[in-house]
């Protein structure tokens, strides 16, 4: 076990140790992640607040006023907080209250509030309501300040209350979508769908990528000595095979964990996520070793990992989405891998599927991975029986 532990390792050495991947396996999907949340991405349904004010009864006031008008408020700590959720699309609308907006509305003056506005479809309708409320609690704060010599605050407030009680206020009215493309894409963050469809994009070119690792061993006469070592050809397969998995799976959680840390991308039950992670990977290694060893030119074998890798994942959702595809094409999509990979990350991100939900996908994976490293695998003893 150790003898294969070894040469998994120096595979995943031997690939980070490629200059060249700093910037397709660190950079590019992250940027690819970026540029599609940006430009597509719409964000989850809701009309959403973030706030930035210190406590007191303005931001009570506030705060109780959105959420009267079925805004969803989220206070934050600071205004870079509050920044970053515009711009990831976390909320449409945020709000910074200074200290001297909020001593004004406790004196009954005029009270000044920085609105930033999102880039989403609902930004206006959101930041519209959001001005109408704030208006109306700074209005009533200046009237009962306007009261405070004929009553107490509380008698000229609960005055107020009852009077503007028979007109109520603005509310804002956000429309459930209507035809079955949108409810696909209810639950889904900016940066969600973007994410999901790099994850398998990029676990898969990395892996077939690696494969030209296979081609310079065998080349270099690396595989020849390793079978030459106390290692048995059954070790130095099993060792190669888990060599190119864990490289898909380190680009798998590095696209997960920064994309989450960067661009707020919820995965879902990290569990289950892992599970179609790790199959999908399993699918991806198996491709990896077929392309290894029977091919014997390591630009023929670059060049076909790339294409190979762009084609089935154009085809298979990861550029553009399968809920866009034409019924027949999201058919013959499920030919590939990366479809399945897709439906089961869909589910659980949008939807909160457990494992019992995405088992078919999961399955399907499984059957695909079996059929592959299969074949990989009776191919890599072929070519390791010629090293001997």
């Amino acid at each position: 076990m150790r003898s294969v532990l070894a040469i998994a390792w120096v595979e995943l050495k031997r690939f980070l140790a490629d200059r060249s991947n700093i910037f397709f396996v660190f950079i590019f999907p992250l940027a690819l992640v970026a540029v599609i949340g940006w430009q597509f991405g719409g964000g989850g349904p809701g009309a959403r607040v973030s706030v930035v004010a210190p406590e007191g009864e303005a931001r009570t006031a506030l705060v109780q006023s959105w959420e009267d008008a079925v805004l969803a408020v989220t206070v934050r700590d600071s205004a870079e907080q509050l920044r970053d959720d515009v711009a990831r699309g976390d909320a449409q609308v945020g709000v910074v209250l200074s200290d001297d907006a909020a001593r004004a509305f406790e004196d009954g003056e005029r009270m000044e509030v920085q609105i930033i506005q999102g880039t989403g479809s609902q930004a206006p309708a959101v930041a519209q309501a959001v001005r109408s409320q704030t208006e109306a609690v700074a209005s009533e704060a200046r009237q009962v300040g306007a009261l405070a010599g004929l009553a107490d605050p509380a008698t000229a407030r609960d005055a107020l209350s009852d009077a503007s009680s028979a007109v109520p206020g603005p509310r804002l009215l956000v429309q459930e979508p209507e035809d079955p493309l949108a409810e696909e894409f209810s639950g889904a963050g900016q940066f969600d769908v973007g994410a999901s469809g790099q994850l398998l994009l990029f676990i898969f070119m990395s892996a077939l990528t690696a494969s030209v690792a296979i081609i310079q061993a065998r080349r270099d006469g690396v595989i020849r000595r390793t079978v030459a070592a106390p290692v048995t050809t059954g070790q130095t397969m099993v060792g190669l095979t888990l060599g190119r998995l864990v490289i898909a799976l380190f680009q798998g959680v590095y696209i997960m964990v920064a994309s989450a840390v960067l661009f707020g991308v919820e995965w879902g039950n990290l569990w289950v996520t892992m599970v179609v992670v790790l199959t999908f990977a399993l699918v991806a290694s198996g491709a990896a070793l077929l392309v290894g060893v029977l091919v014997d030119n390591e630009g023929a074998a670059s060049g076909l990992s790339v294409g190979l890798g762009l084609v089935l994942a154009a085809l298979g959702g990861s550029m553009l989405p399968l809920e866009l595809f034409p019924d027949r094409l999201r058919t013959v999509a499920h030919l590939t891998p990366h479809a399945w990979g897709y439906d089961a990350l869909a589910d659980i991100q949008r939807r909160d599927a457990g494992l019992l939900d995405v088992l078919p996908e999961v399955g399907a994976l499984l059957a695909m991975a079996v059929v592959v490293l299969t074949l990989g695998s009776l191919a890599l003893r072929r070519s390791l029986s010629r090293a001997m």
